[in-house]
C-alpha cells in the first residue's frame, strides 16, 4: 500500500545559500532517486526511533525496486513494471516487528529461561540481538529517508528535534519515574534519575547517522560497488574514526581504584561503602573497565542502572546465570551500578547504525534484487567472520561493553536476517504470513511504550478492589 509523505520544506532566506548548493549537487546526481519521506513534525513520537524513519520508495516513471513479483519467476530475471505510486519497504517493517516480538519474548520469558536472557558478561544470547537489530533498522531507514533533500539545514534541524524528543521520552520511561509492578507510586528523585537508556541510545545513534547521511556523501553517479564506496567514503571514515576512538579508550585509559555506596533498608542506618581495587589498563571485566569508569565520572554513579547483568555472574550469584543471593566470597563490585547503555558503549552503537545505513544505500542505488542480496550477503559474511575472529583472539563479544566484536557479529546477523526477510516478503511476496509482524513494525514505538515498558500492566494494576494486591494482574499471576 502506497504511503505518501510531504518532502522537506525549503529553507528561509538565511539558509538560501545552503539550499542553492544542495540543488546544484542534485542536478548532477543519479536519476534513480528515492523520495524523501521526512514527515511533518505533527507525526510526533509515532515516527521516532524504533520507527524513526518511515521507509518509502518512490518509483515515478522508473523501474520499481519493490514491485511485487510472482513466486514462479526466477530471481534476478524478473521484468519490473513502472510504478507511479510510492511503495513501502515491507521487509523492513516485518524485521522491525520481529525484533519487537523478540524483545517482548526475552523480557517476559528471560526470567524463566536464563539461557535466552542477556549474557551475564561475555558471550551472546538471544536477548543480546535486540538492541543492535533496532539500531541496524534505523540505519537502513535513514538510507532511504534522506536520499533526496531540498535543504540540508532543514533536514538537520528536523533530525535534531526528533532526537531530542526521543531523549525526553527515554528519560520519562526509563529514568525511574514509573516504579514498576507492585508499586503504585510514581515520581523520581532527579538526583538519582537514570540518564541513559535504550531510547536515549537509539536517539544518539540516529542523530549521528542522520548527520552523516545528510552532510557526508558525494555526488557520484553510482554504477558499481566501487562508486558506492566513493560516494559515501566520508561516512566510512566516520565509522572508522568512531571505532578507533572506542578501542583506544577501552584499552588505553587507566582505571584507578574507586568506591561506591548503597543505601540500606532502614533510613536511619548509614549507607554501606564498598571499595573496588583496580589500577589497571585494558581490563574488560565487570569491575575495572573503562566503559563504567567514564559513566561514573561524567554521568555520576547515582545516575546509572542499578541492576546490571553482571549480578548474574558466578562471582555475584549462587543461582548464576540467573539472579540470586550473593555468595559468601562475592567481590566488592557485585552491587555496583553499571549502565549497559552508557556513553562509551554508545559509540559502537553509532557504528551499527552506520552499517545499517550502508544496507539502505544499497537499496537506493541497486535496483536488481540479485545485486542487493549479493552485496548484503558479502557485507554480512565479512562482519560475522571478523567478529568471530576477534572474539577468538581475545576481543570478547560483550553486549554490556558493546565491544567491536559484538558490533560485527550482531550487525552481520542483522544483515543475514534482513536479506532473508527481503527475499521472502518483498521478492517472493509471502506477505500474508507476516501481516502481524508488519503491523507491529509500523507501530513499533507505541508497542514498546505500552508493552515493553510495562505501561499497560501498571495502568491495569492501578484498578483494584479494597487493597492494591486485589487487582486483575494478581489474579492471573503477573507481578506476584
Amino acid at each position: 500500500m502506497a504511503i505518501e509523505y510531504e518532502p522537506i520544506k525549503g529553507c528561509n532566506a538565511d539558509e538560501m545559500q545552503d539550499c542553492t548548493q544542495d540543488k546544484h549537487l542534485k542536478m548532477n546526481g543519479n536519476a534513480d532517486k528515492i523520495e524523501d519521506d521526512d514527515d511533518d513534525d505533527d507525526k510526533e513520537m509515532g515516527q521516532l526511533a524504533l520507527q524513526i524513519s518511515e521507509t518509502t520508495i518512490s518509483n515515478k516513471g522508473e523501474e520499481g525496486p519493490l514491485t511485487p513479483i510472482s513466486n514462479s519467476t526466477h530471481l534476478g530475471r524478473r521484468q519490473q513494471q513502472p510504478q507511479h505510486a510510492q511503495q513501502r519497504l515491507v521487509s523492513l517493517d516485518v524485521f522491525r516487528g520481529l525484533t519487537i516480538v523478540l524483545m517482548i519474548l526475552v523480557d517476559d520469558v528471560g526470567g524463566l529461561l536464563p539461557a535466552i536472557n542477556h549474557s551475564p558478561w561475555n558471550g551472546l544470547t538471544l536477548a543480546d540481538y535486540v538492541m543492535p537489530f533496532f539500531l541496524f533498522i534505523v540505519g537502513v531507514s535513514l538510507g532511504l529517508t534522506y536520499k533526496r533533500l531540498s535543504c540540508r539545514v532543514t533536514a538537520t534541524r528536523k533530525a535534531i528535534l526528533r532526537a531530542l524528543k526521543l531523549l525526553v521520552l527515554g528519560l520519562f520511561l526509563q529514568g525511574g519515574f514509573f516504579h514498576g509492578l507492585n508499586n503504585l507510586t510514581y515520581g523520581v528523585d532527579i538526583q538519582q534519575m537514570r540518564l541513559m537508556g535504550i531510547l536515549q541510545r537509539i536517539a544518539i545513534a540516529y542523530l549521528v547517522a542522520a548527520i552523516c547521511e545528510i552532510w557526508l556523501k558525494g555526488d557520484h553517479h553510482v554504477k558499481s560497488e566501487l562508486n558506492l564506496l566513493k560516494k559515501h567514503r566520508f561516512q566510512w571514515v566516520a565509522a572508522l574514526a568512531l571505532t578507533i576512538i572506542y578501542i583506544s579508550l577501552l584499552y588505553g585509559l587507566y582505571v584507578p581504584d574507586w568506591e561506591y555506596q548503597i543505601p540500606v533498608a532502614t533510613s536511619s542506618s548509614a549507607p554501606k561503602f564498598f571499595s573496588v581495587k583496580c589500577g589497571v589498563r585494558g581490563d574488560t571485566g565487570p569491575a575495572c573497565n573503562v566503559v563504567g569508569m567514564i559513566d561514573r565520572k561524567i554521568l555520576g554513579i547515582k545516575h546509572l542502572y542499578r541492576k546490571p547483568v553482571f549480578e548474574r555472574t558466578k562471582q555475584c550469584s549462587i543461582n548464576s546465570p540467573d539472579y540470586g543471593p550473593l555468595p559468601s566470597d562475592a567481590p566488592s563490585w557485585c552491587q555496583a551500578p553499571f549502565d549497559p547503555e552508557g556513553l562509551l558503549s554508545s559509540v559502537m552503537a553509532m557504528v551499527t547504525c552506520l552499517v545499517g545505513l550502508h544496507y539502505g544505500q544499497i537499496i537506493v542505488h541497486f535496483k536488481d534484487h540479485r545485486d542487493r542480496i549479493r552485496l548484503w550477503l558479502i557485507s554480512s559474511s565479512g562482519l560475522l567472520v571478523l567478529g568471530l575472529a576477534l572474539d577468538f583472539f581475545g576481543m570478547h563479544v560483550n553486549k554490556a561493553l558493546y565491544t567491536f566484536s559484538y558490533m560485527c557479529v550482531t550487525a552481520g546477523a542483522a544483515g543475514f536476517l534482513f536479506a532473508g526477510i527481503y527475499l521472502l516478503v518483498d521478492i517472493c511476496g509471502y506477505r500474508r504470513m507476516t501481516l502481524v509482524l508488519e503491523w507491529m513494525g509500523k507501530h513499533a514505538l507505541m508497542i514498546y511504550i505500552l508493552a515493553a515498558c510495562n505501561i499497560v500492566p501498571i495502568i491495569i494494576q492501578g484498578f483494584y478492589w479494597k487493597q492494591p494486591q486485589n487487582n486483575i494482574l494478581s489474579l492471573i499471576g503477573i507481578g506476584t
